[in-house]
């Protein structure tokens, strides 16, 4: 028995949070990606990972509210909690793969390919293992088309953040491609759903189960990436380098080669001529004549 699905039980309230939640996400991780470019080895680990646990946790925050707007007639529908936080650590893993190798790599089209393609296959990765999770009387059933299409989608979205994330500095820019980012994903996550048919088993229908109320059990889920967002973004807001790219002269780690890009050397002081710490001057000043006492 075919089931009827409704991914708008709240209206367009789920939708709009999703995506606010996937463009915090993606802003946050570009930001992230993008400081790493511009600090010293020691601290770009970091940066790259907190950036690829912003945007895994944002793609994963954005599918999981999405989800409580959807909804199948008259059927309960939970959630296997080690499936739902198995699709996160996913999502982080693959995309922090994909981050570590543009970040270390730089925009090449070989990193930039390897990179994207390792990240959104891990978005796709997350949102179906997170469908997985769900536990209805049905069975779930998905038009391979639209399924392949969704996966492209994923992959083309990443690897354009990815490009964003190293070669795009100025702050509205990111801003910018973070909103495409979360154009992307959003679209990623409806043309997943639109492949999704449940067929029901037979006697499912107890007509006890509200669409309002679907949704409850994934709300006590979203707390611990929402609060890690709110901590990234804390984070982001006191590191002015990394909100305004302030020009590496501004910096105060700059004078100790902290703040400059990779692979750009620190300009040398060089003593003008004539004083005493110009060696060409030095050496050519003629020399005082001995003492006759020495001759």
């Amino acid at each position: 028995m075919q089931g009827t699905i409704d991914g708008f039980s709240y209206g367009a309230v789920t939708p709009v949070a999703a995506f606010l939640m996937a463009c915090l996400g993606a802003a946050l991780g570009l930001r992230c990606t993008t400081r790493s470019v511009r600090t010293g080895r020691s601290f770009r680990a970091g940066w790259l990972a907190l950036g690829a646990t912003s945007i895994g946790s944002g793609i994963w925050t954005m599918h999981f509210i999405a989800m409580t707007g959807f909804s199948v007639e008259g059927i309960a529908i939970g959630y296997d909690k080690p499936i739902t936080f198995a699709s996160l650590a996913v999502a982080i893993g693959m995309v922090a793969i994909g981050i570590f190798i543009v970040g270390y790599r730089g925009a090449t089209r070989m990193a930039l390919v390897t990179g994207g393609t390792i990240t959104g296959l891990g978005v796709a990765t997350m949102h179906y293992l997170g469908m997985a999770g769900m536990r209805l009387e049905g069975q779930f059933e998905y038009d391979t088309v639209t399924v392949a299409l969704s996966v492209v989608i994923a992959v083309v979205a990443a690897t354009t953040a990815l490009w964003a994330a190293v070669s795009i500095h100025g702050f509205l820019s990111s801003l910018g491609a973070a909103v495409v980012m979360g154009v992307a994903v959003s679209g990623m996550h409806y043309t997943g759903m639109a492949a999704l048919s449940v067929h029901l088993h037979p006697g499912a229908l107890d007509g006890t189960a509200s669409a309002e109320g679907q949704g409850a059990p994934l709300v006590p889920l979203l707390i611990g990436p929402g609060c890690f967002l709110f901590l990234a973004a804390v984070v982001v807001m006191f590191d002015p380098l990394m909100v305004m790219g302030t020009p590496d002269g501004d910096d105060p780690g700059a004078a100790s080669g902290a703040g400059r890009p990779i692979g750009i050397p620190a300009q040398r002081h060089v003593p003008r001529f004539g004083t005493h710490a110009d060696p060409a001057s030095f050496h050519s000043r003629p020399r005082d004549p001995a003492p006759p006492s020495e001759r």
